[in-house]
């Protein structure tokens, strides 16, 4: 579920907030139940590998409402977003669909999205963090429908041939370096971790686990300047100066994935959607084991994010498509989701057959890991402060920056993009 946070350019952002301010005051869709009459509604996604479980949550629906289909359109994410805002602009955008967190905010605050009835939704059933990250101005607007948290794998034959013991629960970033360094060796191009420029997987973890925050929970103030940040990037930053990680050049012309998988470096920090894809990768797929972050300063919190089902606001049968959204992301819906394995249900009590899926690997890692989690990181234009993060951190990545300068530059550039955000 990586492509769930993908970025859009700043370009494409502002373009997207004067569409959706345009389609802000347009009148509200209508509530039609479809009472009396036969309804059908459309239901936006983009993954084709979730088509099967999204018809069988479409079939269960229907099967409690006789009257109502409901039509997948499934879009691959690289255009999903772009059809969306399209659609939205001429008002034919789904009645239910897929909406991620660096997007949320956007959408809601331009009057696209319906709040959801506080009926259908108990937030004591979802992680904590998903409900804040779907909820604005007080007001639930997504229901949370899968998630995915960070955890380290690990490459058990590159460690077994070093004789370093694998990383367990209670190891910290000390234990973190010190075997990622006995992990490397120049001579065959060997690296203990690749400490790439990821945001999700590496550095908003670390920023938290030191302490720091990459932005404040109301979305209005860069949490960059801080120690605590500065801590949180110069773990990575420091593994690379150390050899321990190829450079950020290496990891330019080699994907750092490939690296892990071709048996170039030793550890590597992903979300959980990698566990079915290196399961089904014969080159690794006996190879590796998951085990939790390394905690810093205050813990070895993760970054959680996930999907959630939003309702068009201007849909013309509105109290339908909202239900449907709620019932998406009902305790049913889960446990369609989770016997395929593709996903982490959202629902909790329902992770269990998720993880039960692969149980050649230590995929509980994932799920412990909601006790400490930590929003992903979002403000009413992600996008805007997003393309200038990457652009300031690659020159810290590559060593043109020294990490205290670069966040410098980031965090007052960064400030500069959020308080535009509110005027």
């Amino acid at each position: 579920m990586k492509s769930t946070t993908k970025r859009i350019t700043t370009g494409a952002a502002a373009m997207l907030a004067a569409v959706l301010g345009f389609s802000g005051c347009a009148a509200a869709g209508g509530d039609d139940s479809g009472e009396g009459g036969d309804v059908t509604i459309t239901y936006g996604m983009w993954d084709q590998k979730q088509e099967e479980a999204m018809k069988e949550i479409a079939a269960a629906f229907t099967e409690e409402h006789p009257n109502v289909t409901v039509k997948l359109q499934t879009t691959p994410y690289k255009e999903y977003f772009t059809k969306l805002q399209t659609s939205v602009s001429g008002g034919s955008a789904p009645d239910v669909f897929w909406m991620n967190g660096p997007n949320f905010q956007l959408y809601a605050s331009n009057g696209v999205l319906a709040p959801l009835d506080g009926d259908g939704i108990d937030p004591a059933d979802y992680p904590e963090a998903l409900i804040d990250l779907y909820t604005y101005d007080g007001e639930l607007y997504g229901a949370p429908k899968d998630f995915d948290t960070v955890a380290l794998w690990y490459n058990k034959e590159l460690f077994d041939a070093a004789g370093v013991a694998y990383p367990e629960a209670g190891w910290t970033w000390d234990d973190l370096e010190s075997t990622a360094a006995a992990l490397t060796n120049p001579a065959t191009g060997q690296f203990g971790i690749a400490a790439s420029q990821y945001g999700q997987e590496n550095y908003y973890n670390s920023i938290a686990q030191a302490g720091g925050e990459v932005v404040s929970a109301d979305g209005t103030t860069t949490g960059y300047d801080t120690p605590e940040a500065l801590a949180g990037i110069e773990l990575w930053t420091d593994l690379i100066a150390a050899g321990s990680s190829p450079t950020a050049q290496q990891m330019t012309d080699t994907n750092p994935e490939d690296l892990f998988i071709s048996g170039k470096v030793a550890m590597f920090q992903n979300g959980s959607w990698a566990a079915g894809a290196y399961a089904d990768n014969p080159d690794i797929a006996g190879k590796v084991d998951v085990a939790p972050l390394a905690a810093g300063a205050e813990g070895n919190q993760s970054v959680i994010h996930g999907l959630a089902n939003v309702a068009n606001a201007k849909s013309a049968h509105l109290d339908v498509a909202k239900e449907f959204a709620e019932f998406a992301s009902s305790q049913a819906a889960a446990e369609i989701m989770a016997a395929t394995g593709t996903v982490i249900p959202a629902f909790d009590g329902t992770q269990s057959t998720w993880v039960e899926s692969l149980p050649q690997y230590n995929l509980q890692a994932y799920i412990d890991a909601l006790d400490t989690a930590v929003p992903y990181p979002v403000s009413k234009n992600t996008a805007a402060w997003n393309s200038i993060e990457g652009e300031i951190l690659s020159q810290v990545w590559a060593g043109s920056l020294t990490p205290e300068d670069g966040l410098a530059q980031l965090a007052e550039q960064m400030q500069a993009a959020l308080d535009a955000e509110s005027e």
